[in-house]
């Protein structure tokens, strides 16, 4: 406990300047992108070990970003720099009524070599919805997404992981991929500071060894810590894995 304590407090420290010093050439200190894996555009699947398989393909000591509930105005972009800071890509699941409110900042995160998903339109607990309300809400949510990029989201995240048989079946009648999650830092309680997530993301990975990160780009304190939190994946040594989609 006291090496991680010891970790966090250093990294920390290093982090609160990172967010400005934005390495131009992304040299052998910074985060970077190990790699990509591209998954086939259409073709569905279920996805983070919390309730699926394994991501094809992803190995020990890699991880994944991904980051719900955005795209919203200053912690977005403030997430987006951070990751710029680090050459380090991400997944972003983006709710409808975020998409349909800030449009430009969602285009973005996308024009800055990041993925995109969705994560329904207004983040309800969709098992307390009927089954014409789900299916509407996922049809909205798809709509908001088409008019800003052309084509429907391949890959989607349930708001609270509350997966419902309505919405498993017809995302996989539509070949769109379900993102559940490998770890996660809890990190939407607002007394949250730096070091506290930074300690449950050490913590976290020390247990689970790599995997699917979930963060949250519209919560402040996570905005706030992020260049801290990418330093310690640095420090702890995983390597950065980008997910895509062909097409």
């Amino acid at each position: 406990m006291r090496v991680i304590r010891g970790l966090v407090l250093a990294l920390v420290l290093a982090g609160m300047g990172a967010g400005t010093a934005v390495a131009a050439a992304c040299g052998s200190d910074a985060l970077g992108t190990s790699r990509t894996i591209t998954l086939k555009r259409g073709a569905g699947g279920a996805f983070g070990t919390v309730q699926h398989a394994a991501l094809p393909g992803l190995e020990k000591g890699e991880v994944v970003l991904t980051f719900d509930d955005g795209p919203v105005p200053v912690l977005t972009p403030q997430v987006l720099d951070a990751l710029k800071a680090e050459c380090a890509k991400a997944t972003f699941f983006m709710t409808g009524g975020n998409l349909d409110a800030h449009g430009d900042l969602a285009k973005r995160v996308v024009a800055e070599g990041h993925s995109a998903g969705i994560h329904s339109y207004s983040h309800p607990h969709l098992g307390t919805l009927g089954e014409v309300a789900q299916l509407d809400d996922l049809a909205r949510t798809q709509a908001a997404y088409q008019r800003l990029f052309g084509v429907t989201a391949a890959a989607y995240r349930f708001p609270f992981l509350e997966e419902t048989p309505v919405l498993m079946s017809a995302l996989a009648r539509d070949g769109v991929a379900v993102f559940s999650i490998d770890l996660a830092i809890t990190d939407w309680q607002p007394a949250d500071t730096t070091p506290m997530l930074a300690e449950r993301l050490s913590k976290a990975l020390d247990e689970k060894g790599g995997g699917i990160i979930l963060m949250h780009d519209a919560n402040k304190p996570t905005a706030d810590a992020i260049a801290t939190l990418l330093r310690v994946i640095k420090q702890k040594g995983y390597r950065l894995v980008h997910v895509v989609w062909e097409g």
